[in-house]
């Protein structure tokens, strides 16, 4: 009588773990399938916002007209660099502006027979010393435009040597302007940078910047 009492609850626990099994089985399952669902709108716009940035990129590049692939080619083919557009006033003349120390100079040069003239004199008046006559001529002499143009400058502050300075800067950044394939070579040279040093400032206690008074022991 013990044994059929013990039967139908032995059956019923065996049921319970049965179900209990199940549910473990069809849980993992049903949790694969909320997080796919829960994933798959983040897929959905993580493609979408790859697609939007991939447009982006194309529609700069159609705008700027120019890509990696097309560089590359370009400097494979040797193609030449666009240069600065050339920049005359209305006489068909080039226009810059030169310093050097405390002087400033302002240049025009059009094509000529090479002459020089500083502040309505010829170069050789006003400036005697050929050394400074030379600094003037660099520019031309870099570039192969001896006598080829024609210069009027006019020149204020500092003495002689900053002022031959000052119009040899204003006579490459003309000539560049001019011509400007010419500005590579003048570049190189240096000669487009201002030359940025300056007279020592005077110390107190001192003579100069750095001279001391004389000293006398008696």
């Amino acid at each position: 009588m013990a044994d059929d009492k013990n039967t139908p609850e032995t059956g019923a626990s065996e049921t319970k773990v049965e179900e209990t099994k199940a549910a473990d089985t069809a849980a993992p399952e049903a949790k694969t399938d909320d997080a796919a669902k829960e994933e798959a709108p983040k897929a959905e716009s993580a493609a979408a916002s790859e697609s939007k940035t991939v447009s982006d990129l194309a529609d700069l590049k159609d705008i700027a007209g120019d890509t990696p692939d097309a560089d590359a080619a370009a400097i494979a083919n040797n193609a030449p660099v666009p240069l600065r557009e050339q920049e005359l006033d209305k006489h068909g003349r080039a226009y810059a502006t030169g310093r050097r120390k405390d002087a400033t100079a302002r240049v025009w040069i059009k094509p000529g027979k090479g002459k020089i003239t500083v502040n309505g004199r010829d170069q050789e008046t006003y400036f005697a010393r050929p050394t400074l006559r030379l600094i003037l001529n660099q520019p031309f002499a870099i570039t192969d435009r001896e006598g080829q143009f024609d210069v009027v400058a006019t020149v204020s502050g500092g003495g002689l040597s900053g002022q031959a300075g000052a119009v040899k800067h204003g006579i490459s950044q003309a000539l560049t302007r001019y011509e400007p394939e010419l500005r590579a070579t003048v570049k190189a040279a240096g000669f487009l940078t201002r030359d940025s040093r300056v007279v020592e400032r005077k110390k107190y206690g001192r003579a100069k910047a750095r001279r001391s008074f004389q000293f006398s022991k008696r």
